[in-house]
């Protein structure tokens, strides 16, 4: 059994919003299917870290998730900013229920044990040049992020925190997350939302005792990595 993360599927098998169109996203869900079953065993985990779907709304998200829920391994789905078919814990849990998805699971103000360790995580957010706009958004995600550590603590268990937005990029840092992180010593820290060139830009290590990697799905050929 092992535990591996990936971000940013991008599938829209019932939306028209194919990534074929951009450079490296060729043939992407094949590869993802191929790459997926290939690493990923039954009893394994896999934490989805945003950006799952194109659908506006858990109807049309159908084919996406039935795909998902097709490949190897339980998942954990977590919010990025393009998951507009997302609304509460409790109705997404329904439809997986109602649709018989019984691989997909939604992390989402609460946590997930892992041996000795539990999946933390929420969407965080992007403080672009400190903008008064994202503060009240930044507030709210260093929150739930927090509410999911606490669940987490409860277990007395090892946190590992998965995220969509990067918490550190470039000369920016998101320090309301940052804060959370630390105060609950977390040691290890994945990550998505960047593509294409801006991934040249990314941070991939060690910064203040955190651990920091990109698994957006281009940046590790769309083939999700092991984390434990």
């Amino acid at each position: 059994m092992s535990l591996y993360v990936i971000g940013d599927l991008h599938l829209s098998l019932g939306t028209n919003k194919p990534m074929d169109v951009f450079n490296g996203w060729e043939n992407y869900v094949e590869r993802i299917k191929s790459n997926w079953n290939k690493t990923v065993a039954d009893d394994d985990v896999v934490v989805v870290a945003g950006d799952s779907s194109w659908a506006m709304n858990l109807e049309d998200s159908y084919k996406d998730f039935e795909f998902l829920n097709n490949l190897n391994g339980e998942k954990i789905i977590l919010k990025g900013n393009h998951d507009y078919w997302f609304t509460t814990k409790t109705k997404m849990d329904n439809f997986f229920k109602k649709s018989d998805f019984n691989t997909l699971n939604i992390l989402h103000n609460n946590a997930y044990k892992y041996e000795q360790w539990c999946i933390c995580g929420s969407r965080g957010w992007i403080s672009e040049n400190g903008e008064p706009s994202d503060q009240k958004i930044l507030a709210r995600e260093a929150i739930r992020l927090e509410m999911s550590l606490q669940e987490g603590m409860k277990m007395g268990l090892e946190p590992i925190v998965f995220l969509h937005y990067p918490p550190i990029y470039i000369h920016d840092e998101n320090l309301s997350i940052l804060e959370v992180l630390h105060k609950y010593n977390v040691k290890r820290c994945y990550y998505g939302h960047i593509h294409g060139d801006a991934r040249k830009f990314a941070f991939n290590g060690i910064r203040d005792g955190i651990e920091y990697k990109l698994i957006s799905s281009d940046h590790i050929n769309f083939t999700p990595v092991l984390v434990e």
